[in-house]
């Protein structure tokens, strides 16, 4: 990555994968939640497609670029603009929470699914052109990391609120209270190697094989 030729396009590769990745991911937590009954994100125009309503500098840009090359490219995490949800709201608050939390892992496998497509297609038309090809696996590799990542079973990842909602009252309100300290314990298993042992990697190379079977009967049509 010391070439800075390298480095631009490698950035250029990453960009629109990541930011929809991310963005999108927290729109749809607002679609769920207008859908099951509360509107907060929508009256604050949060219920978009558009990337620009959701961006952060500093968690959509930043972080993902400095994590990718800290890591050599072996992990990448970052954060939208939260969408805000008053789970109270929801016409079934604890079940509802659920729904609206899984809804943007949901989104990201969503999008590795459409990115394998668009990888599908590029080799069904003959492009070799780098860029596209690599922007495609990109794309597949972004999303599953980040769906994974998030689907982590503690507080405040999408995973601990899951779990909280399947939980028996007093194991969820115990669960809950490690919310403040989440973030921390997660990165920390990050850089110590253990969540990329004992949880992304398997659940990102089912993620991969997922995929492969889904598109297993398109690719044998177009082959």
């Amino acid at each position: 990555m010391d070439d800075p030729s390298s480095l631009i396009q490698t950035i250029a590769v990453y960009a629109l994968p990541v930011i929809f990745a991310i963005t999108l991911h927290e729109a749809a937590h607002g679609y769920a939640a207008r859908l099951l009954g509360d509107n907060t994100a929508y009256m604050m125009g949060r219920v978009s497609l558009n990337p620009v309503r959701h961006i952060d500098p500093l968690g959509t840009i930043a972080i993902p670029l400095v994590l990718y090359f800290l890591t050599g490219g072996a992990f990448m995490f970052g954060y939208a603009k939260p969408v805000p949800v008053a789970f109270r709201n929801l016409r079934n608050p604890r079940w509802g929470s659920l729904w609206v939390s899984l809804a943007g892992p949901a989104c990201n496998f969503a999008q590795a699914l459409i990115w394998a497509l668009v990888g599908v297609a590029l080799a069904w038309l003959s492009v070799v052109e780098p860029f596209f090809t690599r922007m495609a696996a990109a794309g597949v590799g972004v999303n599953l990391v980040l769906g994974v990542l998030n689907l982590f079973p503690l507080p405040p990842f999408d995973g601990g609120r899951i779990l909280t909602a399947l939980l028996p009252p007093r194991q969820a309100i115990g669960l809950a209270r490690l919310e403040p300290y989440g973030f921390f314990i997660v990165m920390a298993l990050v850089f110590t190697g253990i969540l990329t042992k004992f949880w992304l990697r398997p659940l990102v190379g089912f993620g991969y094989d997922a995929l492969t079977f889904i598109l297993a009967p398109l690719v044998s049509l177009l082959n």
